[in-house]
């Protein structure tokens, strides 16, 4: 996949950097699956990964000040109000966090302090026609287009990207005005729906935190929605664009 462009030359011409993959939460994102697509990649980009079943590791203040980069897939769940604050403490230090729908977007909706970290949050996925709905996860795919900021057309993790159309779940997400929205999403106002003009939400978008980056993208359902090539492109994109010691511009 496209690598970030300030990012050429060999990996092991760069310091080792560490990954802490922490990974859990709701099943039907397949945790596990979806973020062993990605260890390959950061162990060639030089990473020296640890991977981690909860995010009560964000406690331990010593192995967070060592870490360059947090890449979370932890739908839903719980974390301690000690782990939010060593995962907050970290980021403003210069660790870098970076994920991908669910995974970071709606993980630990109970915490105040997680989701003021974030910038956004999921809100719900509109679901398909109720007259053509199956009784599975397909009921809340529909057909969108991810649609690149042309103001940002040229940010290290969208460079030569062009609008791009899934077939998956669309977040609408609620955010704040303090994230940096490379790419959108619009929600459809269709007859029987409550809300009645279109609705855009970020779809792609980073944060800056005290010394540290984040990096969110919603896209990322499914692996077969992790292996379209314009996703995987920006979120590997992401990863190395969030890590700490990243020489690409903020914007």
């Amino acid at each position: 996949m496209t690598d970030l462009p300030t990012t050429s030359g060999a990996a092991t011409d760069r310091p080792k950097r560490r990954a802490l993959v922490v990974r859990g939460g709701w099943d039907g994102h397949v945790p596990i699956e979806a973020t062993d697509r990605f260890l390959p990649f950061l162990e060639e980009q030089g990473f020296d990964v640890r991977v981690e079943d909860s995010p009560e590791v964000y406690t331990d203040a010593a192995a967070m000040a060592a870490t360059d980069l947090v890449l979370q897939c932890y739908t839903m769940g719980t974390a301690s109000n000690e782990a939010v604050a060593g995962l907050r403490a970290a980021i403003e230090a210069g660790t870098g966090f970076a994920g991908w729908h669910g995974g970071i977007a709606d993980s630990f909706r109970n915490t105040s302090d997680y989701l003021h970290l974030v910038g956004g949050s999921f809100a719900c996925h509109p679901a398909r026609d109720p007259e053509h709905k199956m009784g599975d996860q397909t009921d809340n795919y529909v057909s969108y287009v991810v649609n690149v900021l042309p103001e940002h057309a040229d940010h290290p993790v969208m460079a030569g990207l062009e609008d791009f159309e899934l077939y998956t779940e669309q977040y609408w997400v609620i955010s704040d005005d303090y994230i940096d929205v490379l790419a959108t999403t619009t929600q459809a106002a269709r007859p029987g729906d409550p809300w009645h003009r279109p609705v855009v939400s970020p779809a792609v978008w980073t944060r800056s935190w005290g010394e540290g980056r984040v990096f969110v993208a919603t896209p990322g359902h499914s692996l077969d929605v992790l292996d379209h090539p314009s996703v995987r492109t920006l979120v590997e994109r992401g990863l190395l664009w969030a890590s700490r010691g990243s020489d690409a511009p903020y914007a």
